[in-house]
This record gives C-alpha cells, structure tokens and sequence, in this order.
C-alpha cells in the first residue's frame, strides 16, 4: 500500500507540485550531491527500469517485461484498475499483465490518486496520462523500442483510460516524464457517459453535474470524443459483460456509438455470462485483448537470409 501523499490539506495543485519537487529533489541529489535543483524532467536511467517503480511521488507501477530480444520493438501495454473512483489496487490486474507479457508486450500495472486519497478531478485522470508517458519510458530504458502505446482500464479505470486516450493537453499536469501518444484504448465494463452514471462520480468531481457542468464535460469521454480531442490514429476495443449488474452495457454501446460517429475504428464485444467482476480477469480478457492488439499493431516477418 503506497503512503499518502500528504497529512494536510492542501489545495491539489499545490499538494501535487510540493511532492513532484521534493521527489526529484532527492533523486537528484542521490546522484548530483545534493546541491542541483530540481527540473520537470525525469532523471537519467542507471538501469532498466523493472519491477515496482515509483512514476511519481507516492504512486506506483509494476513495470513487467518480456522475454524478448533487447531491441526488438513491443507493444507497450498500461493497465488501470477500477474502485469506483475510491480505491485503485492494482493487484487484481496482476495475472492479466502477466499474460500479455508472455504474450511479448512490456506489461505496466499502475494505481494512481483516488478520492480515498482526497483526490478529485482532474487529479486522477492527470496521473494516468503521466503513468502512460512513464510506461513508454521504462520500455525505452529497458533496452526494447516501444511499439504501440495502449491503454487497458476496468471500470472506473476505464473512465480515466478513455480520458488519457483523448487528452489534448487537459491533463498534461506536471509529469517529468516525455510526452507519448495513446495509439489503443481497451475498455473493459467502463464508465464513458458521466451524465447517466452521475449518482456514483459526483465525488469524484466534488461538485454536482449542475454546478460545474463544465468540468464534468471536460470529465466525460464521450463529450471529448465528439469534441474531436481523442488522439489521432487512436482504435478502440470496448469488451463488457452481458451479465454486469454495475456498469450498465449501454455505457459501452454509447461510448462505440460516440466512437463510430467521431470515425474512430472501434469493436464491441459483449461478452456472454460475465460480469463486472470478472470482466479484467485473465481467462476473460487476456485473449480478445492479445488477439486485438495483434491484428491492430501486426509485427514485420522477419525477413529471410541469403
């Protein structure tokens, strides 16, 4: 279980840019002496960066990666659990992450702050975008050649997935690690239309629908979406339960509606006797996700010798 961030209350800006300066600060020093100031940017590597890495202050990921070549270029796969928005532990996508990386893609588990946390929007949705930089750069110092950027998200991870996948800048936030573009999005039994989920996100916002309707739109992937800010070239695998009783499937029906609308390549599969439980699990979602990123992202044939 990460610490939390702070034992005050701070506003969350200024919560976020203490803790990014004090944890630069001290990498810095660790490897400078101690006299340097800190910079927005990441540190250089020392070594591959592999098993549970710290991508910002307080936060973690388990960085997993294949058993493949150093070089050769993967598919980079960041995977965001759900927990209504209160929790986010990441250990349920574990077994998932371990079958896509045997599956010869770097495989990065990430949590991020919650409103457990005291974290409201766009807090969230900022620390996925950066864990999403973070996965392309532990792939690039792990010696591989990152291949396509996807984002894998459960529930209310799917909501914070979609919004990374269609952030133009929104939520840029301050990541010290360099940009990257979401090429995939996999959304399994999540939340894209806030309006018809909004009895369960108001504290996510920390204000109702009809006080801030403008946040809540910056908040709903479908109103970004049809505001043309998904990421160019972006596809989209929408998997969910016929049998969840949590996330409605018309979540994911207007999501693909508001996808073919917007021309964004997107594939719906409504997964029979599965619930919202066992919509991220690995015998349920580890095979149409491989199968997808495969035939979206094909690798070269190798070519022949002599």
């Amino acid at each position: 279980m990460r610490t939390p961030r702070s034992t005050t209350t701070p506003s969350r800006g200024s919560r976020r840019g203490v803790a990014l300066a004090l944890g630069l600060a001290a990498t810095l020093a660790a490897g400078c002496g101690g006299s340097q100031a800190p910079t927005a940017s990441a540190p250089a590597p020392s070594a591959p960066l592999t098993g549970t890495q710290a991508y910002l202050p307080g936060l973690e990921a388990d960085v997993l990666l294949p058993d493949r070549a150093r070089g050769a270029a993967v598919p980079v796969v960041l995977l965001v659990p759900g927990g209504s928005w209160q929790s986010a532990d990441r250990t349920g996508l574990t077994p998932l992450a371990e079958a896509l990386t045997e599956a010869g893609m770097v495989a990065v588990n990430t949590t991020y702050a919650t409103t457990g946390d005291g974290a409201v929007f766009p807090e969230p949705a900022q620390d996925v975008a950066c864990a999403a930089r973070f996965a392309v750069a532990a792939a690039e110092r792990s010696g591989f050649e990152p291949g396509p950027l996807v984002l894998v998200g459960h529930s209310a991870g799917g909501h914070l997935a979609a919004l990374a996948a269609t952030d133009d800048g929104d939520f840029a936030g301050t990541c010290p690690w360099p940009p990257a573009r979401v090429e995939g999005l996999v959304g399994l039994a999540g939340v894209y239309d806030t309006a018809a989920f909004a009895g369960a996100m108001v504290e996510l916002f920390g204000v109702s629908r009809s006080e801030d309707p403008t946040a809540w739109a910056a908040g709903d992937p479908i109103a970004r979406v049809a505001g043309g800010r998904a990421a160019p070239g972006l596809r989209v695998l929408l998997l969910h339960g016929e049998a969840d009783i949590t996330v409605p499937l018309a979540q994911s029906r207007a999501f693909e509606a508001a996808l073919t609308e917007a021309d964004i390549p997107v594939q719906l599969s409504v997964l029979p006797a599965v619930s919202h439980a066992t919509a991220y699990t690995a015998e349920v979602a580890a095979a149409p996700i491989i199968a997808w990123i495969q035939q979206q992202w094909p690798e070269p044939a190798p070519s022949s010798s002599g």
